[in-house]
């Protein structure tokens, strides 16, 4: 899909009756930014890092203060603080691991990457009841740490490791992706692949898994019915390089649930469609709309490690597809129970499947409403949808960041809805409807009228109203309702659901 050059930023569409009311806070270009429903700025924490940001009760913010940098690291963040409403740090965590990269002095360090979890709260996003501590109580931490595991290649590794530190930072609890390798399931192509290139990234290692988040269960209706895999201690992940998903097992380390990489495997696993590059799996926490099933936003683009094809000679990033979904599924039958797909979006021609698409970041939140906050992230885009796919909130994040030559970027790695009584310092503006503008008709100051406005030629024999669009006309004898069921079959035909 291409994009124009000059496009409208901040809020675009906004109901106010349906959406669900509070402050939305994201990683900007120039810091944390927390706005209100029509994109007013209520506080920016400038210059701090987001991986994510995420508000808690009081006002408070956590996020990181810098990155480690350099060729020996990836995605290293140097601490995590949480910060209070007027930027004073009243928590930090930098004790993983002392860093001694060449030429530099030794420090302590957190390599936090991707997500974290405070005690109180399962998934980092409010639900009733899911009130995280901000003077106490412990954190989950996703962190990195560089290992050598010749079950998996010759080469060093960047592992992902789990960890929870309490208030003081200690750590009490860890555990590390390498440990678990053969659980993984992955088949002998895949281990060939990973053997010979497991996702390096130079001098820092290789990046074989890439999960990109971790939460904890939480109470929940499974578990109620006697599943222990869904113990309220476990914790639930995504490998974004690997194609996986998985639970594991707080008490014993183990992999109690899994699918992926191989989404072939069963009828089941073929029906739900290949998740690839996927980002922010958690489970919807209890006294949300939909508690108990999983939420993902399934990325596309490409992941994985397998058998090469036209796409992956070299068998790295073998599955590929270019659009993104998001999924709420049955962790049990994996039936879908509710998506968001670029047929949602309104795009009815397969071709245009990518109108909906972020190969990469990105992430969904359910809302006390029924409503799902999706981050589009790469193009910086967040929309609010209710349950019938209508947008209530849509946003375009208005600040860029220069990072070479003609190249800016407004991504968002991910964004948060919180309730207003979470953020007491701020009295946010009266709500504002905004009602979508007609993109027919809507110019920029100087340029043209707009559509319908210069002078009508009826060419003879010809209808006017008929469309000039080749394939968009039909035969006589089709009804528009006919022709709507066509196109609607030839989305889901055009690889809507993955090979």
């Amino acid at each position: 899909m291409g994009y124009p050059t000059v496009f409208p930023t901040g809020v675009l569409v906004y109901n106010k009756e349906k959406a669900y009311n509070g402050y939305t806070i994201y990683p900007s270009a120039k810091g944390a930014l927390l706005i209100d429903m029509n994109g007013n700025e209520v506080n920016l924490w400038a210059g701090l890092g987001g991986f994510p940001n995420k508000i808690l009760p009081g006002g408070y913010v956590m996020g990181t203060t810098g990155e480690r940098g350099g060729k020996y690291a990836y995605q290293d963040q140097l601490d995590l603080v949480q910060v209070d409403y007027d930027g004073n740090i009243v928590w930090k965590f930098d004790h993983t691991e002392l860093i001694a990269d060449p030429g530099k002095e030794p420090t302590w360090q957190a390599r936090q990457h991707h997500d974290y979890q405070r005690e109180g709260n399962t998934v980092g996003y409010y639900y009733p009841g899911g009130e995280p501590k901000t003077d106490s109580g412990n954190t989950i931490i996703l962190t990195h740490e560089n290992v050598y595991n010749h079950e998996i290649s010759d080469k060093k590794l960047i592992d992902d490791k789990i960890i929870e530190v309490d208030w003081e930072g200690n750590i009490l609890w860890s555990w590390r992706a390498s440990d678990h390798f053969e659980e993984f399931d992955f088949d002998e192509a895949a281990k060939n692949v990973l053997f010979r290139n497991p996702g390096l990234h130079g001098e820092a290692g290789g990046d074989w898994m890439h999960i990109n988040c971790v939460s904890v269960l939480g109470e929940n209706k499974w578990y109620d019915a006697g599943d222990e895999r869904f113990h309220p201690d476990n914790l639930i992940f995504d490998a974004r390089n690997a194609n996986i998903l998985a639970i594991i097992s707080k008490k014993t380390g183990e992999i109690v649930w899994q699918i992926g990489p191989d989404f072939s495997k069963t009828k089941e696993l073929r029906k739900l469609g290949w998740i690839i590059g996927q980002h922010h799996f958690h489970m919807i926490p209890k006294g949300l709309p939909g508690e108990g099933n999983l939420l993902v936003f399934d990325n596309g683009g490409e992941g994985g490690y397998g058998n090469p094809n036209s796409s992956a000679p070299t068998g790295n990033n073998n599955a590929h597809r270019d659009y993104s979904r998001v999924l709420e599924f049955d962790p049990i039958t994996l039936e879908i129970i509710w998506q968001y797909t670029p047929l949602e979006a309104g795009n009815l021609l397969f071709t245009d499947a990518s109108k909906f698409y972020s190969s990469y970041i990105s992430s969904a939140q359910r809302l006390p409403n029924g409503n799902t906050l999706i981050t589009e992230g790469s193009d910086g885009h967040l929309i609010e949808v209710t349950p019938e796919h209508e947008i209530v909130w849509e946003y375009v994040n208005p600040y860029f960041k220069n990072i070479g030559g003609n190249f800016k970027m407004n991504m968002v790695y991910r964004a948060y809805r919180t309730p207003y009584e979470w953020v007491p310092q701020a009295t946010h503006a009266e709500e504002v409807s905004i009602e979508p503008l007609d993109v027919e008709t809507f110019r920029v100051p100087g340029a043209s009228k707009g559509a319908g406005t210069g002078k009508v030629t009826v060419v003879a024999g010809v209808d006017p109203n008929r469309s000039s669009v080749t394939g968009m006309n039909g035969d006589d004898e089709d009804s528009d309702e006919e022709r709507l069921d066509f196109c609607v079959a030839s989305v889901k035909k055009g690889d809507l659901k993955e090979e």
